[in-house]
């Protein structure tokens, strides 16, 4: 969270943003989104900030050294427990 990644579409749109959230259905929530390809998607070009459908995605690309997989395992593990207690 707060780092910069690029998530691809199933629909070859590429979005570039600032993970502001992301949970165990990979839904993802990012900010100061940039296309990747503008000449393509030109109607997306002014997107800011954007909620991605975990079943739309192909890719996510994250930053080279960032991602610390014991930290991915506890964040899952705690999003699944608040989950299950709400219910």
């Amino acid at each position: 969270i707060g780092k910069e990644i690029v998530v691809e579409l199933k629909n070859d749109l590429a979005l570039r943003g600032t993970l502001h959230s992301v949970d165990q259905y990979l839904n993802f929530k990012l900010s100061d989104v940039q296309v990747v390809d503008q000449e393509r998607f030109p109607h997306m070009i002014s997107v800011k900030n954007c909620f991605i459908r975990g079943s739309v995605v192909r890719y996510v690309q994250l930053p080279e050294g960032e991602l610390d997989p014991e930290v991915l395992q506890d964040s899952t593990r705690t999003e699944v427990a608040k989950e299950q207690a709400s219910k």
